[in-house]
């Protein structure tokens, strides 16, 4: 097997030949020559040596193995002991075969037992990993070496925790794995050293203080610490007496103390000195002991306490202690709980026994404890901790009705105590779906919709809204199925057939699914088609007919629908579709594949292409549509349509392919006489084989230089299609989607028709020609299907054009046109090796530097031309920024040695990357040295990086020196020239390029070395990091510095990850010379946001592996936030960048980057406090970062807004409660800025003067955008209400709209009736003195409470009467009394919440008034005044009659109510009443209007 393949082709050939041997019968192999079957089964364990990083392909190995060991088991257990077990030496046997020369020299118990090799190695522990695990043979070896192995160990465990990187990286994880599956694999022979009379084990005794060691912190990587506390519990599992192992699990909980103490396993003791307050300790131990040990341990009692237990009364304290921690541990912390509820319920029949009571009674402390931690932790940012909630919960109910069973508890309280609390929660909560599916079970599907009528209505939001729609289709999946299992459970369950069940569904259901189908919302639309069709075809069947029979294909949105019914009932059940409808069903579906909207055609192609049964051949009709369908949609300008098109298209094909290979199969079955089948089968077999030689014949025609994009990106796509179906091309890099095993059969029947002949020379030229395409999406398709799917090599005199012209191509100036020739390199490398090796023979320059005879011919023909270049750009940089301008160059290697399947071992030796990496420093000096004007001054360690204004200076100077001096003299031109163009271009494009090549080149070096052999030296990497750190540092352009940071990354992470030392300190001692760099003064002003450097520490910090504490992380953050906080100086300059700014704009880098995640958000409080206390700075510069800072955090914190098209709400998912709980440090701080400015409202000074507090504004738009919940009692925000009530008197309009909004957030919906009354009560009378601002701010706090209120209070109450009568009451704010234009559109906006509350003769008088406003002339500018119209407008022209009215009256209001009305038609109202259309029409055709 060759050693280079991938890992997909390796367990391919492995596969195959598994399923030989096994074919091969027992008896033969009995009577294979005893010197064969050794010889095979010495392969076997070779191979299995070779494929010991590939788990699937060992135990492939290994099934190989045991099906020989049937035939001579002891020759296989030899053979293994021998290979793990051998101390033979080469100088011990001289005669020894060169196999097991090479065997010994791999095996693992050559170690075990030589005494010059005291640790196991990383491979000697990734053997014994595999071994152990997936080797029944390696084990029962094991069995017998076990004291050698512990031995090996014992000492290997000390040394790795002595050196950092051994411990922090993989070793260190691989020793503890080994430990943990002796103690599980090996426990017979494991438990008498641990569990004996005599401590005779000293091994066991190092291993196990070397366990705890990690365990306590010693080793920062998270998940070997939780792999060593699982090893820990496995081992005091394996004791053989229940109390000696409780004895040992009590003591280990000890963990929990942070003073040192002793744990006691059996005869085994260790001494345990925490080292740090992370709880990853308690992390490892808990979940250790509800993974491994037995329930006799867990429900065991502490010493004389017997009504205590393990699980109950020692493990839960500490998985609650868990729940209350910080966020980056809180993933792993529900992990632990759902584990603990599991086991409680595994458990809970013992437990019962043992008390004698019930687990969770109603009001007990534990049910109250675990209620508080599941629900105020379900909204939390932590990605996956709401999984672990949401099943925590389940388990929690269930184990709720199991208790209530048990002790025949009928009423079940809590459940519907959970219900009400969960209908309370606003509809754009996540969670409520989440627990109502939960809850369903135990209440029914009557009780929650009777409890719950707003769900149909609720879903249709959610559907209506990206993030809730998965949620919401959940709900309704489980509705349904709750609701069919009832009916097939009730007393008429025998009488009821599918269509009287469908009938019931039809009641509840059915006009809801219609109008979610035809909605005008695409997101509704495509939500209900996608997530709610299959599975109500699927529960109920036949409902399809119900759901048909209510559409008409002529009206809107019918025949989308009409389509996906149909698509779906094809999907779901077995049954063709078109004889639901009889012959009008094609006829639909013409119309539907013929429809103006896109929407609807794929509804249509996808019904027509779709098939549950491959095999299921598309019929005449079906085709023919199809063929007339793909040539009317090639020109398509959606990307989308375009994907949703070739999908459809290859599942035509596989239905195609799949069809003709049946029918191959059957003809070959059938007997010879039977004509009537073989007709058949050679008709059905034209029909397909033709369709997909027109297919393959189709985009060619479209992919000349005259057509446009759609057309080539659709033909292209096409093409991909049929050749990735209807090909006998195996992709080693698929796991899906491979060729049929007997597709071959099928390209030779075509073949032998004279079709089918997908990669001739013409096919081959025209999409050669596609690689010169100005798009990169055209040519990087049409590269892809060269490369994978055409013949291996080029024709000569292709080959050779194609190599001049890419030639050329790489010389190009115009960077569109280099990626063209690095992709054409690309693909001549893989193609046309030879024409490069010549070229490079031909060739009279020589590359420097000793390469192989491995060495790629294009990398050194490109090599060779970068150095050409180099020459160039340092002769005469203006010639070479036409001629030879670096940057194709850089380009093409980047492509042929990192996306290419070669090696990079096989295509470098050391000298040659030294070479490359010295062109790489060299150029990148080079052209920095441009940019600065100084060919010396990159090369210095200067910090003063030049201005855009000092490039823009260097180059016109480079272009005056090079022209003569000619341009200096002329008028300055505020474009800028070709020739500047050209230089900036070269220069900032190369420096990007040379930052992904390198870093691409570092990671794909560390990702194939190999143990002992790397191509570069840690004064490589050092010089590496150099580069980088001089363009992120002394380069402004952004495109320069982005385009770097994705190589600098790569690099930082394969350094970091290497277990040397003093290689992964390198990216550590950028970081600091970084953050030197922030601390430092300047002496000019850096813009953009402090350039680079803030890009140079998040990529190092970035590169960190998540599983360690991140100490990078948390010593940067600490650093910048010190920074920060320093006060100004005295003499602060504003042209000069300060330190402080520069650490703000590096902690908003830090904040927004996508690869630390959640890992930030531990500081988010403190960073939240610093951004608003900066705000207050004297210093623009710094309020600029400081709002940046925070607008960043705030995204980070709350998650992403939905978006405006998805018709979702404004507020993000996570409630006020949930937020404090998870940011605590928080609350007193935005509390007590809102104090502080609504003191400063309500004790105003004397003099005139506006008093502004920066951080207001800020902190309410943090609160505003908070989603409204349900707080407990002991949670409740109240404090936060009279600030935000005071801060109607805002004298700002903005901070009194974001006050109200802010105050609906933190309100209880509860107090909402409360605070309404409050408000309603303070409307002034007529006679009374009023501030206009207070007034205005009230009434916006009514309105934005009264659109929740409304949602949760549909029907009358008392409180809303006693509202609606302070309302009332208040008319003449509407009215001319009131001077404030804005204070009458808010109380009529007011008014207009509660219109269908008000009385007839209230709001006939209201509309009185406001015609009389409409004819009355304005004498008078006054401010606010189109607000109140618009709002006039809005509000008449909700009432029909009174519409028509003001229409009627159109001539004779002012020009500037006319406009309101004009702008309230345009927003497209008005249009869905036929009398008042007709109405509007005929005004606005009288030209007397105008």
């Amino acid at each position: 097997m060759n050693r280079s393949s991938g890992k997909r082709c390796q367990e391919r050939c492995l596969e195959e030949a598994s399923q030989l041997l096994i074919r091969i019968p027992e008896a033969e192999l009995r009577a294979l020559d005893e010197t064969r079957l050794l010889l095979l089964v010495r392969l076997l364990l070779s191979m299995q040596l070779h494929v010991v990083r590939i788990s699937t392909g060992f135990r492939k190995v290994d099934q190989m193995l045991q099906h020989l060991a049937k035939v001579d088991h002891q020759m296989v257990l030899r053979e293994t002991q021998e290979c793990l077990d051998s101390t033979v030496r080469a100088e011990q046997v001289p005669e020894i075969s060169p196999y097991l020369l090479w065997l010994s020299c791999v095996c693992i118990a050559h170690n075990l037992y030589n005494s010059s090799f005291q640790i196991l190695s990383f491979e000697d522990l990734q053997r014994v990993s595999m071994f152990l695990e997936d080797s029944a043979i390696g084990r029962e070896v094991f069995q017998h070496s076990h004291l050698s192995l512990l031995t090996k160990l014992s000492k290997s465990f000390p040394v790795v925790l002595q050196q950092q990187p051994l411990r922090d990286g993989p070793m260190c994880y691989l020793a503890a794995k080994t430990c943990l599956q002796m103690f599980q694999l090996l426990s017979g022979e494991v438990a008498p050293l641990v569990w004996g009379e005599k401590e005779d084990s000293p091994a066991m005794q190092v291993i196990l203080q070397a366990l705890m060691d990690v365990i306590l912190g010693q080793c920062c990587n998270r998940d070997t610490r939780l792999l060593a506390g699982t090893a820990v519990a496995m081992l005091i599992n394996t004791a053989l007496d229940d109390r000696a192992g409780a004895a040992a699990a009590w003591s280990l909980l000890q963990v929990s103390h942070s003073e040192p103490w002793l744990l006691t396993v059996g005869v085994l003791q260790a001494r345990c000195s925490p080292t740090g307050e992370d709880g990853v300790d308690m992390l490892a131990v808990s979940k250790g002991l509800l993974t491994c040990c037995r329930p006799l341990i867990l429900l065991s009692s502490h010493l004389d306490a017997t009504e205590t237990s393990l699980l109950l009364n020692g493990l839960f304290p500490l998985v609650h202690a868990l729940c209350e921690q910080k966020m980056d541990r809180l993933y792993f912390a529900f992990e632990v709980l759902t584990l603990w509820l599991k086991k409680v319920k595994e458990c809970l029949a013992d437990i019962w026994t043992t008390t004698g009571v019930r687990l969770l009674p109603d009001g007990s402390s534990l049910q109250k404890e675990l209620i508080h931690i599941i629900w105020t932790n379900a909204e939390s940012p932590v990605s996956g901790v709401s999984d672990f909630v949401r099943g925590a919960f389940s388990l929690l109910l269930d184990l709720y009705n199991m208790d209530c069973d048990k002790f025949c508890e009928t009423n079940k309280p809590l459940y519907f105590t959970l219900l009400k609390r969960v209908i309370k929660l606003p509809w754009e909560c996540k969670t409520k779906y989440q627990r109502l599916c939960s809850l369903l079970p135990y209440l029914g599907t009557d009780t929650v919709m009777d409890q719950y009528p707003e769900i149909p209505t609720h879903l249709l939001k959610c559907l209506s809204t990206n993030h809730l729609s998965p949620c919401g289709s959940e709900l309704y999946r489980c509705l349904i199925l709750q609701h069919r299992r009832e009916l097939c459970d009730g007393p008429q369950s025998l009488s009821r057939t599918e269509t009287d069940l469908a009938s019931q569904w039809s009641k509840r259901w059915r006009l809801f699914l219609h109008e979610a189908l035809t909605s005008d919302v695409t997101l509704l639309q495509n939500n209900s088609s996608t997530l709610l069709l299959p599975c109500t075809i699927q529960v109920f069947p036949s409902a399809v007919g119900n759901l048909l029979a209510s559409l008409d294909p002529f009206t809107p949105g019918h025949l989308h629908a009409w389509a996906c019914i149909m698509s779906s009932y094809r999907s779901t059940t077995l049954h063709s579709p078109w004889a639901l409808q009889g012959s009008s069903s094609f006829e639909t579906l013409q119309l539907a594949l013929g429809s103006a909207d896109e929407k609807v055609r794929l509804a249509a192609v996808n019904l027509l292409c779709c098939s549950p049964k491959t095999k299921v051949a598309p019929q005449t009709e079906e085709v023919s549509m199809m063929k007339v369908f793909i040539q009317q949609n090639l020109n398509s300008d959606s990307s989308s349509f375009r994907q949703h098109l070739q999908a459809a298209v290859k599942k035509f094909l596989v239905r195609i392919r799949d069809g003709c290979l049946a029918q191959i199969r059957g003809q070959k079955s059938k007997k010879k006489g039977d004509a009537v089948h073989s007709d058949r089968t050679q008709d059905a077999l034209e029909q397909g084989i033709g369709f997909v030689e027109w297919l393959g014949q189709l985009p060619y025609g479209y992919l000349a230089p005259g057509h446009s994009y759609q057309r080539k990106k659709t033909a292209l796509l096409l093409l991909s299609a049929v050749l990735e179906t209807c090909t006998d091309t195996w992709s080693p890099d698929k796991k899906k989607g491979q060729p049929p095993a007997n597709m071959g059969s099928l390209v030779n029947v075509a073949r032998q028709r004279g079709q089918w002949d997908f990669t001739c020379r013409t096919k081959q030229l025209v999409l050669i020609s596609c690689l010169e395409d100005s798009t990169n999406e055209i040519r990087e398709l049409s590269a892809g299907l060269l490369l994978r799917y055409f013949p291996p090599r080029f024709p000569d005199d292709v080959a050779a054009a194609l190599l001049a012209r890419t030639k050329n191509l790489l010389c190009s100036p115009r960077v569109q046109e280099a990626q063209m020739g690095a992709l054409m390199m690309k693909v001549l490398l893989q193609k046309s090796e030879d024409q490069l090796e010549d070229c490079r023979n031909n060739s009279s320059i020589a590359v420097s530097g000793g390469s192989t005879h491995n060495t790629s011919s294009a990398v050194k023909f490109l090599i060779r031309e970068l150095e050409e270049h180099y020459v160039a750009t340092k002769a005469d940089m203006m010639l070479a920024a036409r001629t030879k301008p670096v940057h194709g160059v850089l380009i093409a290697l980047q492509r042929c040695l990192i996306e290419t399947p070669c090696s990079v071992y096989d295509t470098l030796d050391h000298s040659l990357t030294v070479e490359v990496l010295n062109l790489l420093e060299n150029l990148s000096h080079l052209l920095l040295g441009v940019l600065y004007g100084d060919l010396d001054a990159s090369a210095t360690e200067k910090d003063a990086l030049p201005s855009f204004c000092d490039m823009g200076n260097a180059i016109s100077s480079l272009i005056a020196q090079s022209s003569g001096g000619d341009r200096g003299d002329g008028e300055e031109c505020v474009l800028l020239s070709e020739e500047h163009s050209l230089v900036l271009t070269c220069c900032w494009v190369s420096l990007k390029e040379i930052g992904i090549f390198l870093g691409s080149l570092v990671e794909k070096i560390y990702s194939e070395s190999k143990p002992g052999k790397c191509l570069l030296t840690k004064d490589d990497l050092m010089r590496s990091s150099r580069i980088f750190k001089n363009i992120l540092l002394k380069c402004r352009h952004w495109g320069a510095v982005e385009g770097c940071c994705v190589g600098f990354t790569k690099f930082c992470t394969s350094l970091l990850s290497n277990s040397d030392a003093e290689i992964s300190d390198i990216p550590a001692h950028m970081l600091k010379e970084g953050l030197q760099v922030v601390e430092s003064p300047r002496l000019t002003s850096v813009t953009r946001r402090a350039a680079g450097l803030p890009m140079l520490i998040l990529c190092v910090v970035s590169a960190e592996r998540p599983c360690k504490s991140r100490p990078l992380l948390t010593h940067t953050m600490h650093s910048l936030l010190q920074t920060a906080q320093t006060p100004l100086p005295e003499n602060w300059d504003q042209t000069l960048d300060l330190p402080q700014v520069c650490a703000v704009h590096t902690l908003q880098a830090m904040v927004r980057g996508s690869g630390l995640g959640v890992a930030v958000l531990q500081f988010a409080p403190a960073v939240a406090i610093l951004s608003l206390t900066l705000l207050s700075s004297p210093c623009w510069a710094m309020r600029n970062a400081a709002l940046q800072l925070y607008s960043s955090l705030c995204s980070r914190m709350l998650g992403q807004r939905p978006s405006s098209e998805e018709a979702g709400p404004t507020q993000h998912s996570m409630s006020p409660t949930a937020f404090f709980l998870h940011y605590p440090a928080l609350q007193p701080f935005l509390l007590g800025e809102l104090r502080g400015a609504a003191q400063d409202l309500q004790n105003p000074s004397n003099e005139a003067k506006l008093h502004l507090q920066p951080s207001l504004f800020p902190v309410l738009t943090l609160l505003a955008q908070l989603q409204p919940g349900v707080q407990d009692s002991s949670e409740t925000l109240s404090d936060f209400l009279p600030p935000l009530l005071q801060l109607s008197a805002s004298p700002i309009y903005s901070v009194r709209v974001m006050a109200s909004k802010a105050l609906v957030a933190i309100t209880p919906p509860s107090d909402y009736m409360r605070i309404l009354i409050k408000l309603a009560a303070q409307l002034p009378g007529p006679e009374e003195r009023c501030c206009h601002n207070q007034l205005h701010g009230k009434l916006l706090q009514i309105r934005a409470i009264l659109e929740k209120a409304l949602y949760l209070f549909s029907a009358p109450s008392a409180d809303l009467t006693e509202v609606l009568r302070g309302v009332e009451v208040s008319l003449w704010l509407v009215t001319a009394a009131q001077r404030c234009p804005l204070v009458r559109a808010a109380y009529l906006a007011v008014v207009d919440q509660l219109r269908t509350f008000c009385s007839e003769a209230y709001l006939s008088k209201l509309c009185d008034i406001l015609n009389q406003e409409f004819q009355t002339p304005q004498k008078e500018l006054q401010i606010g005044l189109t607000s109140f119209h618009k709002q006039t407008v809005h509000f008449l022209c909700a009432d029909l009659t009174w519409a028509c009215q003001i229409w009627d009256n159109f001539s004779r209001v002012n020009p500037e109510l006319r406009l309101s009305l004009v702008t309230w038609l345009m927003d497209g109202r008005g249009l869905h009443q036929r009398s008042l259309r007709e109405v509007i029409q005929r005004m606005l055709q009288i030209k007397e209007v105008w």
